[in-house]
């Protein structure tokens, strides 16, 4: 497991590496630990939603932890049905996003911010302990973790979209 917990450390997501190599079983798959060590708070940027959490619930917590310009995003108005539907205002923008889940919120927050380099980009690791795994990164680690075997994440095909040149 040491090649998990030394890319993490690299990257700088890890806040303890001596807990996260007490908290990682031997021979556990790496993309499980992952999901381990973002449920345990121990990943930098992780966060664990609970499967109760609506996504304007999720709002405020998820732009704080991609930090930068997301930390300005505004929830002018939510309406709940058929879907949920979000108003928000970001500096001159303003959209109407349809966010059923977390992972459309997530969709949404990464698209909006694909060209401000101070936000971090949200990744869905997967589901653990009953709840969904979230990792804020840094872009410029964002194309580095996506060539390591253990991040898969669900959302990998539009992560690698925002790292693609233009």
């Amino acid at each position: 497991m040491a090649s998990l917990l030394d890319a993490l450390d690299r990257e700088r997501l890890l806040k303890d590496s001596a807990a996260a190599a007490g908290l990682v079983p031997q021979g556990e798959p790496p993309h499980v630990s992952l999901l381990r060590l973002c449920e345990a708070g121990l990943l930098e940027g992780g966060l664990t939603v609970g499967y109760g959490v609506r996504p304007d619930e999720l709002v405020g917590s998820l732009t704080a932890a991609m930090g930068g310009a997301a930390r300005r995003l505004k929830i002018v108005d939510v309406r709940e049905r058929p879907v949920l539907e979000l108003h928000v205002a970001a500096g001159e923008v303003t959209e109407r996003w349809e966010v059923e889940d977390v992972p459309a919120l997530v969709h949404n927050l990464n698209d909006l911010y694909r060209d401000a380099a101070d936000v971090r980009a949200v990744a869905v690791l997967g589901e653990w302990e009953d709840s969904l795994q979230l990792l804020c990164v840094e872009r410029r680690a964002l194309g580095r973790l996506l060539r390591q075997p253990f991040f898969a994440p669900v959302n990998a095909r539009a992560l690698a979209d925002l790292v693609a040149p233009r």
